[in-house]
């Protein structure tokens, strides 16, 4: 293989001039786009860059977006998304009161861009998958044995903000930053929520209970009610009467008035006379009730 190449380079040296001299500025122009095409590199917008270099390791600058020179082969960049990304961690736990829950945790992190170089080092591309499962885990365990089951449902938002206090704070000993930590599944075993459920329907129950207890109380002081309401009406109409016996003529005269609108809607034929309609006011008959009453 070598010794073709020499032959070739034999044969174009012995070429015309011209011809020799053109291949050698291509080849020039061609190596020179190359070194300038692998000197350059781009970062992206929402990322960063850090440089590793052969002879030096890996340097603490920490390269913004854009366009950025290195040195071929002696130097390449290690990019990293510095925005924020999603990521839904699990973890059964225990309660204060022994009873085993669930818990679902969904953190937004991103890294801290001054230091991305530590982070390399110490945690390398994946850190999100060495840091968070681990601490999530911790901070979970110890929140949750500090609340009861019900105190878990009650108190929902302090626990939520415990918690995410303290993983911030956790998350960034590591150089990660937590834009949001929110609680999307909180439950309890089998046991537990046969439990719950079985003292919820006791509870309605006795409310039920309850209530139809009051109802029938309610129901026979309206009674009592309604009976001396009828009684003192009873009492006050016999009063108007031995007072003013004219209130029964009154009386005697709408009740013919009814009569007389029923028959008149009816399709039979009736025929009744004055007495039986009670209009015979001019008759004896219609004040004996009144004069009775006076006596």
């Amino acid at each position: 293989m070598a010794q073709q190449a020499k032959d070739l380079l034999g044969r174009m040296g012995k070429g015309p001039a011209g011809l020799s001299t053109g291949v050698r500025l291509l080849i020039g122009a061609g190596a020179l786009a190359y070194g300038v095409k692998e000197s350059l590199y781009t970062v992206q917008g929402g990322q960063r860059a850090i440089m590793f270099s052969r002879i030096g390791g890996l340097q603490n600058a920490v390269y913004r977006e854009g366009i950025h020179l290195r040195i071929p082969w002696f130097q390449y960049p290690i990019i990293y998304d510095i925005r924020a990304k999603p990521r839904r961690i699990s973890s059964p736990t225990g309660s204060k009161d022994l009873q085993m829950v669930n818990i679902s945790l969904r953190v937004l992190f991103r890294p801290i861009s001054d230091q991305l170089p530590n982070i390399c080092r110490q945690l390398g591309p994946d850190y999100d998958d060495r840091v968070l499962p681990s601490i999530c885990n911790e901070v979970l365990k110890g929140v949750v044995a500090k609340f009861n089951a019900s105190q878990l449902i009650t108190q929902r938002q302090q626990v939520s903000v415990l918690i995410r206090k303290q993983l911030t704070e956790r998350a960034n000993d590591f150089g990660i930053i937590l834009d949001d930590v929110s609680i999307t599944e909180l439950s309890f075993g089998k046991e537990y929520t046969a439990a719950v459920e079985a003292k919820q329907v006791a509870q309605q129950e006795a409310q039920r209970a309850s209530f139809l207890v009051e109802k029938a109380r309610q129901q026979r002081q309206q009674k009592i009610v309604q009976a001396e309401g009828e009684a003192e009406a009873a009492y006050m109409l016999g009063e108007a009467l031995t007072r003013n016996p004219g209130y029964l003529k009154l009386r005697k005269i709408r009740a013919s008035q009814n009569i007389a609108r029923t028959i008149a809607a009816s399709q039979n034929r009736v025929y009744l006379n004055a007495a039986n309609l009670m209009l015979n006011i001019g008759g004896t008959g219609f004040n004996d009730g009144a004069n009775s009453l006076k006596k």
